[in-house]
């Protein structure tokens, strides 16, 4: 599917309802197959959860989790305190280029029956779920979010308990907190002191339920497109001021780029703002690297430098984020350097126009491309692509830009 975007001249109204946080969607309902009274609600669209409720339900002893990472994480972790439960998680052809090594270490040293079917360090991946006695591991705490969370989200069932150590910095530390203030929605005893998370077991939580935060990562496409925006005022649904979600950075972030937010009720009114703009801004994007691209093409747009850091994470999403990153916003004429964990911009004194934006199976890269279409024209490949995690992208773009 080509989408083609022409360049769009007016302002921009409207009000748009995001679908539940996949983030949070996938932690809960891995937690609602553990402790069965949990009930959720605005639970994600997406197709990463959608494929976890599938592999969940499954009777099938080969899970295909095609591009979904947050679903093999998490179900590697969970098929190996499945007792007798025998299965080989599987996906697409990138998904066997993304390692799983940590967390396959981390969790045979806690003593789960996991072998490799191919690569080492790669899916697909032979787990037999068995009783995990073992109590203590050591991880890293410079690798992605979802290795440690995938471990916390299975602590309280084993027999045990778990007191995981980190080993160095650890970095996007807002989404282990959010899961730790999920287990602690639950009733689970857990405390992060120093270098050391302790999850205390639980056999049984109380009938509990929860409605799952709308997702701000979907949120800020919506953020671009008001500063790259002559005039804008989009209101979104549902958020909450004290949010988990690391992403919700996006304010702060934003209102450098002359974006202002406000709360009212559950929602967001996102306003643009007459302000002057720095010629160069820098970021550190540690803590919520999944916006990297949103902010990229941002300041693209406004033709302002930027600097990006804290981006070591991306080489292994969907696609090696930062290298698609380079190639296509060079199409439009910007100046970019990438190193192993940072991106530097410098815009283009005119856009280039008619550009064919590649997605590389990678959903934010249609996403996060689509606001330039306030200030040139441009086509997105495989713009079906979205619906790993917004299905209804193309919809709701639509709504604000007729």
């Amino acid at each position: 599917m080509l989408k083609k975007l022409p360049h769009y001249v007016g302002n921009i109204h409207g009000e748009i309802t995001i679908t539940g946080s996949k983030s949070e969607s996938n932690r809960l309902l891995i937690l609602q197959n553990l402790h069965e009274k949990i009930c959720i609600k605005n639970l994600g669209e997406s197709d990463d959860t959608l494929v976890m409720q599938k592999a969940l339900s499954s009777i099938s002893n080969t899970i295909d989790v095609h591009h979904a990472g947050t679903a093999m994480r998490f179900l590697t972790a969970y098929f190996s305190i499945s007792e007798g439960k025998e299965v080989v998680l599987t996906g697409s052809k990138r998904m066997k280029e993304r390692p799983i090594k940590i967390l396959v270490d981390a969790l045979q040293f806690l003593g789960a029956d996991i072998e490799y079917l191919e690569n080492d360090g790669f899916p697909p991946i032979k787990i037999i779920g068995k009783k995990l006695t073992k109590n203590k591991v050591i991880i890293n705490g410079n690798v992605s979010s979802q290795y440690v969370s995938a471990l916390l989200l299975i602590a309280s069932s084993l027999q045990n308990g778990l007191e995981l150590v980190f080993e160095g910095k650890v970095t996007s530390i807002p989404y282990i907190k959010m899961t730790l203030s999920l287990l602690s929605e639950l009733g689970i005893e857990n405390s992060w002191k120093e270098n050391t998370i302790t999850v205390n077991p639980k056999k049984a939580v109380e009938a509990f339920t929860v409605t799952v935060e709308s997702d701000w990562s979907s949120a800020s496409y919506y953020y671009s497109l008001v500063a790259l925006s002559k005039a804008a005022k989009v209101t979104l649904h549902s958020f909450k001021k004290e949010s988990l979600q690391g992403d919700a950075s996006l304010m702060k972030i934003y209102a450098k780029m002359g974006v202002q937010t406000t709360f009212k009720d559950q929602s967001i009114i996102l306003t643009k703002l007459i302000t002057n703009v720095s010629k160069y801004l820098k970021f550190d994007l540690q803590n919520s690297p999944d916006i990297a691209q949103t902010i990229a093409v941002t300041c693209l747009g406004l033709g302002i430098s930027c600097a990006i850091e804290g981006l070591h994470t991306l080489k292994i999403k969907e696609t090696d984020r930062l290298q698609a990153l380079k190639n296509e916003l060079e199409k439009f004429g910007a100046k970019i350097r990438i190193t192993s964990d940072s991106l530097h911009l410098k815009p283009a004194l005119a856009l280039k126009k008619q550009v064919l934006v590649k997605t590389y199976d990678d959903h934010r890269m249609a996403m996060a491309f689509t606001p330039l279409c306030l200030k040139t024209t441009l086509e997105i490949q495989d713009a079906q692509v979205v619906s790993k995690s917004y299905p209804t992208f193309w919809k709701d773009i639509q709504h604000l830009l007729s």
